[in-house]
């Protein structure tokens, strides 16, 4: 267990060095306590600890600083912090909660079932070979969804990848000055088409194929990815940088091409 988590004390310094870089150099020991739930005596002796073990520098009266070994620390802390709420969410609370699949065949409320990813959607069926699987919470037909909780394993599944194709500006001449050839093929290599921009909508509509998503082209591309698909892009130049930053913030793998 996180120290912050399993013991008082350890919480209590922890909130109070928090509440010290949050309001430095001037710190209202009164308004920590308020904060934190102490007496301002308590703050005060703990303060006194927090310089004693270098973790706080005093600059004067009521003007503290944390030091670089106290910055140091709360960053080992809050990860440790992190990891333990990622336990909780992802291992834990994952395992007891429900998800809807789609069912391969028939099955029956309680049968085991093997769960994996196909053409980025989330499927099930009877039977606990694959190194997924989880217990079905309703009775449910071959291609209806089904509920399934209890999961065990991680699914194997192996991430996509992202191609941004640039579609110039209006402006720059838009969809009339993008090779129609080399959009028709990415697109026709892909397993998802997603766009962002009117300019791109037309280039794509151009080149024979219409995209299954004219927005939010960046989290729709991030998602299929991290589901698996190969997924094609198409985006005016306007708004390239927004659709790669969420595919740099979701670590997706991707490639932006001149249309």
């Amino acid at each position: 267990m996180v120290d912050v988590l399993d013991n008082k004390r350890a919480a209590t310094r922890f909130r109070i060095l928090v509440q010290i870089a949050e309001r430095q150099p001037a710190v209202s020991q009164g308004e920590i306590a308020e904060e934190v739930g102490v007496t301002s005596q308590a703050v005060s002796e703990y303060i006194r600890e927090l310089v004693d073990d270098d973790l706080v520098e005093k600059e004067g009266r009521s003007r503290y600083r944390v030091t670089p070994e106290g910055v140091d620390w709360l960053f080992r802390t809050a990860d440790d912090i992190r990891r333990f709420a990622d336990h909780v969410t992802g291992d834990v609370l994952d395992a007891m909660s429900e998800a809807a699949y789609l069912a391969t065949d028939d099955i029956t409320e309680g049968d085991t079932v093997t769960l994996f990813v196909e053409d980025g959607l989330l499927h099930a069926k009877p039977g606990d070979e694959g190194p997924a699987t989880g217990v079905a919470t309703t009775d449910a037909e071959a291609g209806t969804d089904v509920g399934v909780t209890s999961f065990e394993g991680v699914m194997d599944l192996e991430p996509g990848s992202v191609t941004v194709l640039q579609v110039p500006a209006v402006r720059s001449g838009g969809s009339r000055a993008v090779d129609a050839d080399l959009v028709a093929e990415h697109c026709e290599a892909a397993d998802l088409v997603v766009t962002a921009g009117v300019e791109a909508v037309v280039a794509c509509r151009q080149a024979g194929a219409d995209p299954a998503v004219p927005f939010a082209a960046g989290e729709t591309a991030a998602e299929g990815a991290e589901r698996g698909l190969e997924v094609t892009a198409i985006v005016t130049t306007d708004e390239v940088g927004r659709v790669t930053d969420t595919l740099r913030d979701a670590d997706v793998s991707y490639e932006v091409l001149e249309g």
